[in-house]
């Protein structure tokens, strides 16, 4: 009785036994690797200062960890662009700062290559779509890509490639970039003034003679007793006159001291 019952039962698990080393055995789905540590990569690239203000950013530092996994590329000042910066960091508001720090990094992958390639407005972590501000001005002449924004007429450089890992590329900049929606718009350059119209030249006269005659003369004004004066010809005639009257003068002067002293004598 026994036996029959362990010779049925082994013939009810021998083919669930069978049947079960058919099936192939399940594979775990693969794990995808974690995204870089993108503060970590900027800190050894020569990008210390500015990974040292996501870190101190709450906002900023979220903002950038979820950011990794989606695809992400950042520009990130220099330690002495920073340094340069730190008076007008500091000035901003806690929100100002981490809008600054994100506009420092766009949701897309550009590598090396595709950065090179691409010109025109881009949008960054600090964008909001709705009103689509925030965004910088990405151009490339020859190998040298830089950003410009209204804020500042300097541009941003991007002078080394910090890491490129798909989906996260970072490339280090020389300076700074300015939001024009933190920073007052950079005043436009003064147009240089239109040059005066050229003065006609002067006219030369019809010959040498012309050209150098002399100024003509002014008489002097008469005085204020030109008036009462006699006339040139009447002062002559009194000045004959008085010159004829002078011999006759002098002859009766000496005759009539000749009469005195015979008198004296008689």
């Amino acid at each position: 009785m026994h036996l029959a019952a362990a010779v049925l039962c082994v013939a009810l698990v021998l083919p669930l036994a069978a049947a079960a080393a058919g099936k192939p055995t399940p594979v775990a789905p693969a794990v995808p690797p974690a995204p870089p540590n993108v503060t970590a990569a900027m800190a050894k690239g020569g990008c210390k200062a500015f990974a040292a203000l996501i870190a101190s950013s709450p906002d900023a530092a979220s903002t950038y960890a979820s950011a990794a996994g989606g695809g992400m590329t950042v520009f990130c000042p220099s330690d002495d662009a920073v340094a340069a910066f730190a008076p007008r960091y500091k000035n901003l508001s806690a929100d100002g700062k981490a809008s600054l720090l994100l506009f420092h990094a766009v949701p897309v992958y550009y590598s090396p290559g595709s950065l090179k390639s691409n010109n025109g407005v881009m949008n960054t972590l600090a964008t909001d779509g709705a009103a689509k501000n925030y965004n910088f001005t990405l151009q490339n002449e020859g190998n040298v890509v830089t950003i410009k924004t209204d804020a500042s007429g300097a541009v941003a450089r991007v002078k080394a490639t910090v890491l490129d890992a798909d989906p996260v590329a970072v490339y280090a900049v020389d300076r700074v970039v300015e939001p024009v929606e933190l920073f007052k718009p950079a005043p436009s350059p003064t147009p240089a003034p239109a040059p005066a119209p050229a003065a006609d030249a002067p006219r030369a006269g019809k010959g040498a003679h012309a050209r150098h005659r002399a100024a003509p003369v002014v008489a002097d004004a008469p005085g204020p007793d030109a008036d009462d004066a006699p006339p040139a010809d009447q002062k002559k005639h009194s000045e004959k006159n008085a010159a004829a009257g002078a011999p006759c003068s002098g002859w009766f002067a000496a005759a009539l001291a000749a009469v005195a002293v015979a008198s004296a004598l008689a």
